[in-house]
């Protein structure tokens, strides 16, 4: 963790390759309240619809296996699995070279054109057919969907001040939420167009939604400014998003802030690689990732399967398996509220990995019970719990990190933990455990427990690290700023 700041204000000489930002305090309260919801207007439903449309095109394959895909395809289950490996493998392994040309050009070219390219992959998946051709599409989604989820984070973090990152990346993954559950229940209606065109119906899931994402990559390239730098989007680059007054309001606020980010290079130095993966705070967040995440990826992948094999239909389950999804965005805004307005990231974060972990054992204790709509209720639970762990775990990450080379490199990081997570949680659910996965159920029963324990670890640190520091911020409170308060979380 980087050290702790207590005198924030303090000029810090910027080197010859890193961009030299103003600072003059000038404006009322009421134009940062009127600038900052301009930006709240223009930033964050760009990158929601962005996470949206990755997520209907990362989760439109659970949604194709109840309409008879794998049949169709010509694989079975144990390679429909490796498949799903082969998406989080292509993600891992060029996650970080991503973001590290995202860091170079900026996010206004680097995700517009993300959106166009990995919406091209998933249309054309309507047209596989066989193992090969499965395998292939899957991995090269991964490859365009990375970094993806990291820079629209690290977008985030260059925008808005640290107080206000965890309200910020919540709505950022309303839009992953949003997508998992409208994937499901668009689904539902999509798949009814079997034998247009002499076409499967997931053939028009692949193809619409794929159409929809490209769609979204041209919002992109209209509207999303790129940064403080260059406030412009990317097809519009003589046409400002903000006022000259705007941009001084909103980018001095956020130096304030965090020094730190006046300091932001042209490229990423080798040193920043080692403040990133050598603090073991930061590597308990990936940690905690990728315990969470694996469970969850399976869980979200097979559960209009399980619901099915309630005795419900193949399209209806699709519907039903989206009620928990829609459940978990209000749940989930209001333990953001509470990690913010309350400074609570260690609390929400056990909380919530402790009610996911509590659905696999609902899960796993109704598999004898042959009551469907109490075995509807597990999968409900589970999945109202099952995602918002990851954005808070992020949040608390990101108030870790000391400046804008770390950050964007930590975020990258957590991400990739989350997709190593999809590499092994593919194979939780397999062929010779259904339609109970009592086997399932127990391995993410056990993993989960594990991340809880990371995620207590890191708590009694932050309460210690809290004592230590205590009469500090006491016996000099006008020298601490709200920025370091968040530090010792």
């Amino acid at each position: 963790m980087a050290d702790l700041k207590t005198e924030p204000d303090v000029h810090v000489s910027p080197s010859e390759d890193e961009a030299v930002l103003t600072r003059v305090v000038d404006w009322t309260e009421d134009e940062e309240k009127r600038a900052k919801r301009k930006l709240d207007f223009i930033i964050m439903p760009i990158l929601a619809l962005g996470y949206f449309c990755l997520q209907l095109d990362r989760g439109n394959m659970a949604n194709a296996i109840t309409d008879n895909f794998m049949e169709d395809v010509g694989i079975d289950q144990d390679q429909f699995n490796v498949g799903q490996q082969m998406l989080s493998l292509g993600i891992v392994l060029t996650e970080i070279p991503s973001n590290m040309i995202l860091y170079r050009v900026g996010p206004g070219k680097w995700l517009t054109l993300q959106l166009f390219l990995f919406g091209t992959v998933s249309t054309f998946q309507a047209f596989q057919r066989g193992y090969g051709p499965f395998i292939a599409t899957r991995f090269l989604l991964g490859i365009t969907e990375s970094g993806f989820i990291p820079g629209g984070l690290w977008t985030l973090s260059t925008w808005y001040t640290r107080d206000e990152t965890a309200k910020r990346v919540m709505v950022f993954y309303f839009g992953n939420q949003i997508g998992q559950a409208s994937a499901k229940l668009l689904a539902y209606g999509i798949l009814h167009m079997r034998g247009v065109g002499g076409q499967p119906g997931w053939f028009w899931l692949f193809a619409l939604m794929g159409a929809f994402t490209i769609l979204g990559g041209f919002v992109f390239g209209f509207f999303l400014p790129d940064s403080f730098a260059n406030p412009y989007s990317t097809f519009l680059p003589k046409v400002p998003r903000f006022t000259e007054r705007e941009l001084h309001i909103l980018q001095t606020r956020v130096l304030l802030d965090d020094p730190m980010k006046g300091k932001k290079k042209t490229k990423i130095s080798r040193d920043a690689f080692g403040r990133a993966f050598t603090n073991w705070r930061i590597w308990i967040h990936f940690l905690i990732s990728l315990t969470n995440n694996g469970p969850q990826r399976a869980f979200d992948t097979y559960a209009p399967s399980i619901v099915t094999s309630f005795g419900f239909g193949n399209l209806v389950s699709n519907a039903m398996a989206s009620v928990g999804l829609f459940l978990q965005v209000p749940l989930s805004f209001a333990f953001s509220w509470v990690s913010d307005n309350y400074n609570r990231r260690g609390e929400t974060v056990m909380l919530g990995l402790f009610c996911h972990l509590l659905g696999y054992i609902l899960n796993r204790a109704f598999t004898s019970l042959d009551l469907r709509g109490v075995r509807y209720f597990g999968v409900v639970w589970t999945q109202m719990f099952g995602t918002f762990s990851h954005p808070l775990n992020i949040a608390w990450l990101s108030l870790s990190c000391g400046d804008s080379e770390q950050r964007a490199l930590a975020m990258a990081g957590v991400i990739m933990g989350a997709n190593i997570a999809g590499i092994y949680g593919a194979q939780i659910f397999r062929k010779d455990d259904k339609p109970f996965y009592n086997r399932g159920f127990s391995v993410a029963l056990s993993i989960l427990s594990f991340s809880l324990v990371l995620a207590a670890i890191r708590y009694i640190d932050t309460l210690l690290r809290r004592r230590r520091k205590g009469e500090a911020v006491e016996d000099k409170p006008k020298d601490i700023d709200r920025a370091t308060r968040e530090e010792l979380a």
